[in-house]
C-alpha cells in the first residue's frame, strides 16, 4: 500500500487562532489530494490542542511535554508521516490558492530538485524576501529584516542576502537559490532522509539555512517558485517567549557561522561569538525596557 501524496507538518507553540487559519488553509489546498498532516505541539497552553482536534482525522496531534524547538519538532513529524512530498509550514502561515500545486509541479519536473518555496508576503502584501543567498558575516547587517538592507537595498551585499523580485529571471517558473525560509517549504522526502532531516542542534532560527546548504552539498537543488504564494504573520509563536527567541536566534546564528562559514578559523569564530553575544545582550536589555 502506498502512502499519501503529501504530508503536512506544522510545529506549533502557542499560536492560538493562527493555527486554525493555517490548518484550514492547508486543508483547502490539499483537498484534491490524498493527504495527511501532523501538528507537533511544543507544550502549548493556549487552546492549540483543541484547535488541532477540529481537523481530525486528517490531522493528527503529536504533543510534547516541553518545547523541544522547531528542528526536532519537524523531525518528529517526518518520522510520523509517510507522504512522498512533505509540506513544512509555520502555524502563523497560510497558503494562497494553487500554491501547493505550483510547488509540487516544480519538484516533479526534476529529481534533482529537493525543495521548493513560495513567494512569502506579510499580511499587508509586502515582500518578506524568500529567495536568499547563503548567510555570511554581513548577514547580521544586511539580512532580510535589517534596517541597513532596507535603507540600502541596491548594495551588492543587500542584493546577495535577499534577491529582489526584480532581479529574478523573468519567464522562469522557478529559480535556483541558496536558501528558502522554513516558514513554508515543500520538500522531497527522500532528499530530507538523505541529509537526516533538520539539525536538532538548532532550537529555533537558521535551521532552514543549514538544511538548504546541506541539501545543496549533496547535489540537490533548492528552488524559489514566485508563482506560489503564502502569507506569513512573522513571529506569532515567539511573541509569547520573546527572551527565549532572542537567545535562540543568536545561538543558532553562531552555530551556523561556526559550522559553515568559519569552520577552520578560530579567530573568526571568536569574533563572531563576541559580536553576537553583545548584540543578544543589547536586544534582551531593550526587551526589558
Amino acid at each position: 500500500m502506498t502512502g499519501p501524496d503529501v504530508s503536512g507538518i506544522i510545529v506549533n507553540y502557542n499560536a492560538g487562532a493562527e493555527l486554525r487559519t493555517a490548518l484550514q488553509s492547508l486543508a483547502d489546498e490539499l483537498a484534491p489530494l490524498d493527504w495527511e498532516a501532523v501538528v507537533v505541539d511544543n507544550a502549548s497552553a493556549d487552546g492549540s490542542i483543541e484547535i488541532a482536534a477540529e481537523f481530525a482525522p486528517r490531522v493528527r496531534l503529536l504533543r510534547n511535554e516541553r518545547n523541544v524547538g522547531f528542528a526536532r519538532g519537524v523531525n518528529q513529524g517526518l518520522a510520523a508521516t509517510s507522504g512522498q512530498f512533505v509540506l513544512i509550514m509555520n502555524p502563523d502561515c497560510r497558503l494562497a490558492a494553487g500554491a501547493v500545486a505550483s510547488l509540487r509541479r516544480e519538484l516533479e519536473h526534476s529529481e534533482a530538485c529537493a525543495m521548493t518555496g513560495p513567494r512569502i508576503l506579510d499580511p499587508d502584501g509586502s515582500e518578506q524576501g524568500n529567495a536568499r543567498g547563503d548567510p555570511d558575516m554581513f548577514t547580521g547587517l544586511f539580512g532580510r529584516s535589517t534596517l541597513l538592507r532596507r535603507a540600502l537595498p541596491g548594495l551588492p551585499v543587500s542584493r546577495r542576502n535577499v534577491i529582489s523580485e526584480a532581479a529574478l529571471r523573468k519567464g522562469k517558473t522557478s529559480v535556483k537559490v541558496d536558501w528558502l525560509s522554513g516558514a513554508c517549504m515543500l520538500a522531497r522526502r527522500t532528499a530530507l532522509h538523505a541529509v537526516h532531516g533538520f539539525d536538532e542542534r538548532y532550537f529555533l532560527y537558521w535551521e532552514d539555512a543549514d538544511l538548504c546548504r546541506r541539501l545543496r552539498a549533496r547535489g540537490y537543488e533548492v528552488r524559489y517558485v514566485p508563482g506560489a504564494t503564502a502569507i506569513h504573520r512573522v513571529g506569532q509563536s515567539s511573541r509569547s517567549a520573546r527572551a527565549v527567541a532572542i537567545r535562540a536566534f543568536h545561538e543558532s546564528a553562531y552555530l551556523y557561522y561556526a559550522t559553515h562559514v568559519a569552520a577552520g578559523s578560530w579567530p573568526r569564530r571568536l569574533l563572531a561569538r563576541a559580536l553576537l553575544s553583545a548584540r543578544c545582550s543589547l536586544q534582551l536589555r531593550n526587551q526589558r525596557l
